[in-house]
């Protein structure tokens, strides 16, 4: 292979890179968009990744829950009580993607999370109360994604 044809799949490489990224901040805008007018509280970014994350009260956990389809991934987090499951908040998460590169480090702000990520291999990874849980989520063009953790008492 000569350094021309090095160059050309090098920039081919480069440019589906580009359009990757593009096309899953596209998305991210979309969804993110009317989270204000949707009940939702304002979208975060890290890495050109929008997420967004809450769900206390009756009101906002409804928003969240009617938001779900417009992300490609949603999070759930509770605890196992006697009483059943307990929601959680300020869990630490994070979403890495499948080079081991992390895109999102962050502590939820109630039991949900819904991130629009473009479609790939992501490793997400939620602790609560000392125990750490590692999921394997595959985010596809259309398909959507939902992994709820949910850790013993």
């Amino acid at each position: 292979m000569d350094a021309r044809s090095v160059q050309y799949k090098t920039a081919a490489l480069s440019l589906a890179a580009t359009l990757t990224l593009a096309l899953g901040a596209q998305g991210a805008f979309a969804a993110t968009m009317n989270n204000a007018a949707n009940g939702l509280p304002p979208a975060q970014h890290a890495d050109g990744i929008a997420y967004v994350s809450g769900g206390i009260g009756s009101d906002q956990s409804a928003a969240f829950k009617a938001a779900t389809a417009h992300y490609p991934l949603s999070l759930e987090f509770a605890r196992q009580s006697a009483s059943g499951n307990e929601y959680l908040a300020d869990v630490p998460v994070t979403i890495a993607n499948a080079h081991g590169q992390t895109l999102i480090s962050t502590r939820t702000h109630g039991p949900y999370m819904l991130v629009a990520l473009p479609h790939g291999h992501y490793v997400v990874t939620a602790s609560h109360d000392g125990k750490t849980v590692e999921r394997t989520v595959n985010v596809g063009n259309t398909s959507h994604e939902h992994e709820t953790f949910v850790w013993p008492t």
